[in-house]
Parts: structure tokens; sequence; C-alpha cells
């Protein structure tokens, strides 16, 4: 049974569905969501397909993920319609004044990951209501969607496919799960720029045998993060951590920087958060997504209300494929055009990360500003 009463009266009521309803997919939008083969009547399969839509008539919107919180977001959205109702939404659930935290602050207690994973993901949402008021046919004409690691969370809400209360409660339930597993062993995340030479994988072994000469049995060191070419989050024990920034020039990194992160998030060490978030998910109303969707875990489109679950669960111990996300979603023949970028939420990294990516497609991004 969900925890929250709070959650049981929202999703009966308007917050549940704030996002959901502010996008209204148009008519003549390219069919991004037909049926698994097999479950449509034969009458629509006889159908004849929709024609194609130019790509520059579409859009595509990015949700970032924990790291891109900063003291003063979502102080430039709260005169646009909703939001207010989402963050009083988000404080019967959560238990405490979010907005006041994503307005003020402190830092420290914004970077934790039980509250800066639930403002990352009200902010992102929130983010997409201006977008609507600002320009609503860049919301009415998305075709795709994608969140990195608990930006993920808001890309599925906006597709349609969770609503807004029950994804919170879930995403707040996934934050204390992991931020309980950082604190099982000292672990961390280091960002890792690398030259073409660079070997991720062997740096990781070598670093996983320096923690057993340590002491420590059984180490855990592998790519959390796979973001752009020769761009890495790399997660595990402090220790493996340590000896790669030691030895960074042997491993030709060109570049390695700790991430202000509880732990390591993506790696076997969140196994103990698996559990609470399989449960919680379990009691969620999953729908398939309306639009694309694609899963971190494999850069692939959710097809699924299982699909879904299980992915989400997966995420936790699983590398975040965005570099494979990014190439998956822009792929297209050669002389094909582009569709706008927006990414909805704090920070422009996801921006960053697609102009090393693909530089065409980065021609059209734009970032929704959360701040005054």
């Amino acid at each position: 049974m969900l925890a929250s009463k709070a959650v049981r009266m929202l999703r009966r009521g308007k917050v549940g569905s704030l996002v959901r309803c502010s996008r209204r997919l148009s008519g003549d939008q390219p069919d991004l969501s037909d049926p698994p083969p097999g479950s449509r009547p034969e009458a629509a399969r006889q159908r004849s397909p929709r024609p194609r839509r130019d790509p520059g008539d579409c859009s595509v919107l990015l949700f970032p993920g924990q790291g891109s919180q900063f003291v003063g977001m979502a102080g430039g959205l709260l005169k646009y319609p909703n939001v207010k109702e989402m963050f009083s939404a988000a404080q019967k659930i959560l238990g405490y004044d979010l907005l006041s935290l994503c307005l003020q602050g402190p830092e420290e207690q914004l970077r934790r990951t039980e509250v800066c994973q639930p403002a990352v993901f009200v902010t992102s949402l929130a983010a997409v209501e201006r977008l609507q008021q600002e320009n609503p046919k860049a919301v009415e004409t998305c075709v795709a969607a994608a969140g990195f690691s608990v930006g993920e969370f808001a890309a599925l809400v906006f597709s349609g496919a969770m609503e807004f209360a029950e994804a919170l409660y879930a995403v707040k339930v996934r934050a204390e799960a992991m931020q309980k597993a950082s604190e099982l062993v000292p672990s961390g995340m280091l960002s890792v720029i690398g030259k073409p030479q660079a070997q991720y994988k062997y740096a990781c072994l070598q670093a996983k045998e320096h923690c057993r000469s340590l002491g420590i049995e059984e180490p855990v060191c592998s790519v959390a993060n796979y973001l752009f070419p020769d761009g890495r989050v790399i997660a595990g024990h402090q220790q493996a951590l340590d000896f790669l920034q030691q030895n960074s020039r042997r491993l030709h990194f060109m570049r390695t920087r700790p991430l202000s992160v509880s732990g390591a998030f993506h790696t076997e060490l969140m196994a103990s958060a698996t559990e609470p978030l399989r449960d919680v998910l379990k009691q969620v109303e999953v729908r398939r997504p309306e639009i694309r969707v694609y899963s971190n875990t494999d850069g692939k489109r959710y097809m699924s209300e299982s699909h879904v679950r299980k992915q989400l669960v997966k995420q936790l111990v699983s590398p975040v494929k965005w570099e494979q996300t990014l190439h998956e979603m822009y792929e297209r023949t050669q002389g094909e055009g582009f569709p706008h970028t927006y990414e909805v939420g704090p920070g422009k990294q996801l921006g960053a990360t697609l102009q090393k990516c693909n530089r065409k497609a980065f021609q059209l991004y734009a970032n929704v500003e959360v701040a005054t």
C-alpha cells in the first residue's frame, strides 16, 4: 500500500495530471507510439501510414539529473500556471518545504541526494509549464523525450506514462534508498575526460587491484555515465577513485574532477536501493508512454508498462548510456533535418553533451531558464 496519504489524494486531483494535461499531441503528428506488433486490430494495421512530418516542425525534450541543481532554481517559474500548486503538492508528499530549499538553500542541504532528486524532478516539470506558456508549439509537437538518471522520471511524467504525484513519491523513495546505500561504504564519482588512447575499463581494473591490495575484498570501480566521446564518469570505492586521480597521466586522462555527490550511483554499490524502488513501482500506475521515451540503461525506447518498471530499477546499478541515447534519438538519414531540442530543468549540462555528440542537432538547442 502506498505509504503517503497525500499521494492517494493527489492522484485523483488536479496535481496528479498537471503536466500531462498541459501537453496536447497534435493530430497530424507522426505516429511514434504505435502498439507493439500483433496488439492492434486488423483494420488499424491496414490503414495507410501517416505522412512523415518535417523534423524541423517537431521538438525533443531533455530532462536533467542530479548535479544540475543550484540555489535559486525555480525562482523564475513561480509566475507560470500550476507551478505553485506543484510545489505545494510536493510539500505534502515529501513532508518539507521543497520550494524554500530550491530558492534559498542552504546549498549543503539541497545537494543531499534525498532532497536534490525531488528538487530537480519538480523544477524540471515546472520548466515544462514555462515552455508551455511561452512556446506552446514546442510542447504540442514534442515527439520524444529523455532524462538523465532521475530526469527519466520527469520524462515519463511528461510522456503520460506516470502521474506527477505518484512519480514524485517514487523519486522520494528512490532518493532515500540511494542515500542509505551511499552511507554503507566510502564511495563517489569521478568525471573523466580522456585522450583517444584512454582505456577506461582497463583503468577500472587497475583501480580495483589497488583496492584489493588495501584489503578491500570486493572493490567496485566502473564507468557509471557515458556522456560523450572520451567523456565518462567513473564511480566506485573512494580508494579506487583516488588511485585513478593519482595515476591519471599514466592512464591517459586529460582531466579528472570529483563530483559533489554522496555515493557511487549507477554501480553495484547501489544494489541495496533496488528493492525499495522495485516495491514502490509495483504500487504506482504506469502506462505506455504517448511519445518516445528512451531508457538510460540501453538507449532504447520504452515499449510497455513492465518495461518501464524493469528498466527504472535496473538503472540504479547500470551505467547511464547518455551518449548512446543521443545517438539513438538523433539518428537520421543524410540530409534529413533535426528537431528543436529543449533542455527543461536546472543547468545546461545536457546541452553541453549534445554539442559534443551532435553539433548539427545542437544548432537547434535551447535551455528553458528556471531562475529569475
